[in-house]
């Protein structure tokens, strides 16, 4: 029989089974900022888990992974404090120069955080892990293509 004619469950049951967000094997670690966002979304979520009607099986069901996913982000976030130095690491914002003459500035920051559309990249990304220990004045190879370090704050 074509599941065409298969009636839905009664009462949108189907909603109930969105699966999971996954959730990154690498150490969670998070700036500051990433871990205020992580808080901020947790509290966003609890207080949308209120205001849903029980009726909107959808909403709470999309609710209710989210809620799962940004919880257990915030019971494994590991804050990683400002650090000063010569070299890149976590926090860092690096600027670097491309092949092509075109420079490119951006911060080192946790999975759940990184935006490069915003300058951001994520610790575990390969440009983030090719340069980290690195020092102003280091070439390094990624992906086929040299980017130097020009700067790190």
């Amino acid at each position: 029989m074509s599941i065409a004619f298969v009636r839905e469950k009664e009462g949108g049951e189907a909603f109930e089974d969105l699966p999971d967000r996954p959730i990154s094997p690498h150490t969670n670690f998070v700036t500051p900022e990433g871990l205020a966002r992580i808080e901020a979304e947790v509290a966003r979520l609890q207080d949308e888990v209120g205001r849903l009607a029980p009726e909107d099986k959808a909403g709470n069901a999309r609710v209710a992974r989210d809620l799962r996913y940004w919880t257990a982000r915030l019971g494994s976030a590991q804050l990683v404090e400002r650090v000063e130095g010569e070299t890149v690491h976590f926090g860092s914002t690096v600027t670097v120069l491309r092949e092509d003459d075109s420079a490119q500035t951006f911060r080192i920051v946790g999975e759940d955080e990184a935006d490069p559309a915003k300058g951001s990249i994520s610790y575990v990304a390969p440009l983030a892990r090719a340069i980290t220990g690195k020092s102003v004045g280091d070439v390094v190879e990624v992906n086929g293509h040299e980017v130097e370090i020009t700067k790190i704050a």
